[in-house]
């Protein structure tokens, strides 16, 4: 698969809570990678390897050990992913988990084995399995920590019935046993032979509909459209366009810059881009367009601060590529958002 990604709200999610239990926003950032302004909009993405580096800094930054386990337990799903209001419009938990495994893309990205759904219901002579089937879980145990927690925790906030008979995970003790027991409320095992929840029979029979059912088709359409956005972010135009988002800024977005990102060469770049009807100009100039456009009609920035974020490090030359895109003036474009604002206000 190409590069998996996150959603901003994900990450957004956990540094939130990080800086509950004493992180700094900055130095979260900087450890990370990540802009802060690249958190703005809860359903863009940020790269996989973005999401480790902020967990693994905000767990050194707060001391604490658990906190992908209590990043699970203490945010509701629904508040950083449009995947959390779709299981709530559910009928019952049945449909919110057809729902998961359909929307849990729009959450994180990940490499499942056989290419199929990440969280599977698998019968033993034990009972019945939710068994997490990404491929080596272990690089990254954190997320089977908030997973599970998320999975367990969910369904408290409107139904007080047990959900867990036992927990398995394949990555070793890490020291925390107790808060994994706690959580989860069932014994754990560690170093099994599969990440699963042993559920109990009832729960998929168990009632959700927190949310009115005519929420469940709007918020699904929602859902549907970001999905075909995030597939169509994995064509090489979508690849080049998540390479040049974070380094826009720098003045530095030139062609070979990003190949070596994406580990190929100019050529294979320029004709991959032609295979899809497009050049890497072209792509360039519609990103700078449509980010100018996202910062100046939500009024978080100046004009000039726009141009730098763009990649422009002359005002005036952001001016002339915006009146090309537009019509229009920057200034021109950001004063007329503020008068609509004011009359739809009034």
């Amino acid at each position: 698969m190409s590069e998996p990604t996150v959603s901003a709200g994900f990450a957004r999610g956990l540094m939130e809570l990080a800086l509950k239990k004493g992180a700094r926003r900055a130095a979260l950032a900087e450890r990370a990678g990540i802009r802060l302004e690249d958190l703005d909009d809860q359903d863009s993405r940020l790269p996989f390897a973005s999401y480790v580096a902020l967990m693994r800094a905000a767990k050194d930054l707060t001391g604490d050990p658990a906190l992908a386990l209590h990043y699970g337990e203490m945010v509701d799903i629904a508040k950083v992913s449009i995947l959390g209001l779709i299981g709530q419009a559910s009928e019952n938990m049945a449909e919110a988990f057809a729902q998961l495994n359909r929307y849990v893309p729009l959450v994180v990205e990940t490499d499942n084995a056989d290419g199929g759904d990440r969280f599977r219901m698998v019968a033993d002579r034990d009972g019945f399995w939710m068994v997490d089937a990404r491929r080596n879980p272990n690089d990254f145990p954190e997320l089977t920590e908030s997973a599970f927690a998320q999975l367990i925790c969910g369904p408290r906030r409107f139904d007080a019935m047990p959900v867990a008979k036992a927990v398995h995970v394949t990555h070793t003790d890490p020291g925390y046993r107790a808060e994994y027991e706690r959580i989860f409320r069932a014994p754990v095992v560690f170093g099994s032979n599969k990440n699963g929840i042993m559920v109990h029979d009832s729960l998929l029979q168990r009632r959700v509909a927190n949310l009115p059912r005519y929420a469940f088709g709007i918020l699904s359409e929602r859902g549907d459209a970001l999905l075909q956005s995030l597939e169509a972010s994995r064509s090489t135009r979508g690849r080049v366009e998540s390479v040049l988002m974070p380094i826009l800024h720098t003045g530095d977005a030139s062609m070979d810059r990003v190949a070596r990102q994406m580990a190929v060469s100019r050529q294979t770049l320029f004709r991959r881009l032609k295979a899809e009807g497009v050049t890497f100009a072209g792509v360039l100039d519609e990103l700078r367009h449509r980010l100018a456009l996202h910062y100046l009609t939500g009024r978080k920035v100046s004009v000039n601060e726009t141009a730098y974020l763009v990649g422009f490090s002359d005002p005036a030359a952001f001016s002339r590529a915006f009146k090309r895109w537009t019509g229009c003036s920057p200034r021109q474009m950001r004063a007329s958002k503020l008068v609509e604002d004011r009359v739809a206000a009034s």
